[in-house]
């Protein structure tokens, strides 16, 4: 759906997004020598998920002014992106990974060189263009945070301004530990950036990390806690909970999951996973109709090659959800 070019994105994401190296063949990545070259990040992810559903969406970074940032440019905006927050660094690269291609439904193995990316120079300043009154929706990650301190400065701005105008905002913590000086640096900070999210959607796994509680209601209620209104756990192929404040009550929902005929590529899950989720939402769903959305689109990632080529067109979901 085209978007007039002076008009504000409705809908933001902010994060790296990196050139990634796919192996054409399973195989230990020393040992593969043909690649494909396809697009990767998670905050992108989900800005080319919402933008394949008719969503004006724009998407802040920064990108080397490289040939790897090129690709990066030209493919957003072939999704429809609108690329007016994202900023060209003449003196850092544009990160870039490679990744297996892995069997059986297994987790593909992942190698990132990203460490001083131009996306890790994120600042507040980068944010200076933002016009948060024509925001509805912010959507970010644990990902950019853990980038740079500077990176974390802006995180915490961009979601403090979307809450100050009234904008409604999604958390997905998406761990990285990697990134992080210390587990207990990552548990804090990303509980601290959750406290100012409306929507919060960790994984099982990671609100088990971050939390300290064991099951789904203890997770939720721990976010419900520091103001989120409401919390959406994905379970893998078990599906999916949500817990939050319904009619004036506190209700919990379950969803099973989608079946798969064969997992082609595991990562994107989580990704597809929050435009269901969103998108639902933003559509005026009901919970329910958003755990299934989510669970739908989640499914849909992970029968391609890519982090991303399975998101749906409108039209697809209308075609997927009858």
């Amino acid at each position: 759906m085209p978007h007039a070019p002076t008009s504000s994105p409705q809908i933001l994401t902010f994060g790296e997004a990196m050139a990634m190296l796919v192996a054409d063949l399973p195989g230990d990545l020393a040992d593969v020598d043909r690649f494909h070259r396809r697009l990767a990040g998670a905050d992108n992810n989900v800005a080319i998920g919402l933008s394949r559903l008719g969503f004006h969406v724009g998407w802040l970074s920064r990108v080397g002014s490289d040939s790897q940032g090129r690709f990066i440019q030209q493919a957003l905006k072939a999704e429809g992106i609108d690329d007016r927050y994202i900023h060209l660094d003449a003196r850092h690269p544009t990160g870039l990974m490679f990744k297996e291609r892995a069997e059986g439904g297994a987790d593909p193995r992942v190698e990132y060189f990203r460490r001083g990316s131009a996306a890790s120079h994120l600042s507040v300043e980068d944010a200076a263009a933002i016009d948060f009154q024509s925001l509805t929706h912010l959507h970010a990650t644990g990902i950019t945070p853990a980038l740079s301190e500077s990176a974390l400065e802006l995180t915490r701005h961009v979601m403090q301004k979307a809450r100050e105008s009234g904008a409604s905002i999604s958390f997905d913590p998406n761990l990285r530990p990697s990134l992080w000086p210390s587990e207990a640096v990552m548990r804090d900070t990303l509980n601290e950036l959750a406290s100012l999210a409306d929507w919060v959607l960790p994984g099982l796994s990671e609100g088990r990390l971050l939390t300290g509680c064991d099951t789904p209601e203890a997770i939720a209620d721990f976010y419900l806690a520091l103001g989120a209104k409401a919390v959406i756990i994905k379970l893998g192929p078990e599906g999916s909970y949500y817990r939050g404040t319904l009619n004036g009550t506190l209700e919990s929902l379950l969803a099973p999951g989608q079946p798969v005929a064969e997992v082609v590529d595991t990562v994107g899950a989580g990704d597809g996973f929050a435009v269901g989720v969103i998108s639902a939402l933003l559509d005026g769903r009901t919970p329910q109709q958003a755990l299934d959305r989510g669970n739908l689109v989640g499914a849909q990632a992970i029968q391609v090659v890519g982090d991303m080529e399975g998101l749906p067109t409108r039209d697809k979901l209308r075609e997927l959800e009858q």
